[in-house]
């Protein structure tokens, strides 16, 4: 029974081994295609974050949250403003106290937008604990319009956000002392910029898989599965429900903040039109696909949402020059169209998403 029971841990084993090499090698073998490929690559890590992140909440707790694009604007913001010198002029308290800047480490940048996103996370939860449903998701999606004109509009009577125009000049990120912002000359290989972001992105999207595996087996993963199938008898076995969802506000916000830290250090701008409505309709889309609940389908779902319609962006032209002798379809309309179809396929033909979400075990 015990050699048995020994032979699927082997195979997973080996498969994460064999996926941590894939995964390795990846940016290397986009990188011969052009760096457009490594930048998908590293775009796809951060909705990843940022679906595992809309899972904890939709997923697992059963909470229809159509406005979780807020907590990747208030990730994106917070780095923005510590790693820009945008609060320094527009404060001369703060110029005067740092004159230098305040150049945060990673180990503290990074908590700190998770920290305050999720702050926005329970201030989001407090107001619709009793709501359920429809009525969640219309408060939840007003919620998340509200930051986005907020950040539209703080740039009067304190310019906070600088309005529209956004935040420019943001500090790359640094490791061990190294900016990511320029290549890593190793002697044997060379590391563009692009490969730094995508390796950093992979081990926080790595650490943030891990930790959702573990709260999908604690006693917190099955009170948020008990409130998903059924609030009122969770209620009466005891769970404080209360609690319970708010902790799972706070931590699917958590994990926004962090991809914002990382998409506002990728890109070194930041502006209000980043984070529209359409961005949270396509991570529930992305949950959805996958399977709501399911860590690997939402892997999965977040990755075919994002990184093939970023593919057919680059290849729709070529394809349709090749196979029909003119394009017919503009890329774009391309992109939303093969979008949309695949939403009502995957409806039709697997509605619970392509992995069945996982149901609490006894």
């Amino acid at each position: 029974m015990t050699a048995l029971a020994s032979q699927p841990r082997h195979k997973a084993l080996w498969a994460v081994l064999l996926i941590g090499c894939v995964l390795l090698v990846l940016p290397f073998a986009a990188g011969l295609l052009g760096n457009a490929w490594v930048r998908i690559l590293a775009f796809a890590l951060l909705y990843v974050m940022l679906a595992l992140g809309l899972n904890i909440v939709v997923g697992y707790a059963g909470l229809l949250d159509l406005g979780y694009v807020a907590f990747y604007a208030v990730g994106a913001y917070v780095y923005a403003l510590l790693s820009s010198p945008h609060l320094l002029e527009q404060f001369p308290l703060l110029a005067a106290t740092f004159p230098q800047g305040f150049h945060l480490p990673i180990w503290i940048l990074i908590p700190l937008c998770a920290a305050c996103a999720a702050l926005f996370g329970v201030l989001l939860g407090f107001p619709v604990l009793r709501l359920r449903g429809d009525y969640l998701a219309i408060v939840t999606l007003g919620f998340g319009e509200i930051i986005r004109i907020f950040m539209n509009n703080l740039n009067a009577p304190i310019n906070l956000t600088n309005g529209p125009q956004g935040i420019t000049g943001i500090a790359p990120l640094e490791v061990m002392g190294h900016p990511l912002s320029q290549p890593l000359d190793m002697g044997i290989f060379k590391l563009s910029t692009l490969e730094l972001h995508y390796f950093l992105f992979l081990a926080l999207t790595l650490l943030v898989l891990l930790i959702s595996l573990r709260l999908q087996d604690s006693r917190i993963g099955r009170a948020w599965m008990a409130i998903r199938e059924d609030e009122t008898a969770a209620k009466a076995m005891g769970i404080p429900t209360r609690n319970v969802k708010l902790i799972a506000f706070a931590m699917g916000a958590s994990f926004g903040g962090v991809a914002g830290a990382m998409f506002s250090a990728f890109q070194g701008f930041v502006s209000p039109e980043s984070f529209g409505l359409m961005e949270s309709i396509v991570l529930v889309a992305m949950v959805v696909l996958g399977g709501m609940g399911n860590v690997w389908g939402v892997v999965l779902g977040a990755v075919l949402l994002y990184a093939i319609p970023e593919a057919l962006r680059h290849l729709a032209r070529p394809i349709q020059l090749q196979l029909l002798g003119e394009e017919w379809i503009a890329p774009e309309a391309l992109r939303m169209l093969l979008f949309g179809l695949s939403m009502v396929l995957i409806m039709l033909l697997r509605p619970r998403g392509i992995l069945s979400p996982r149901t609490p075990s006894p």
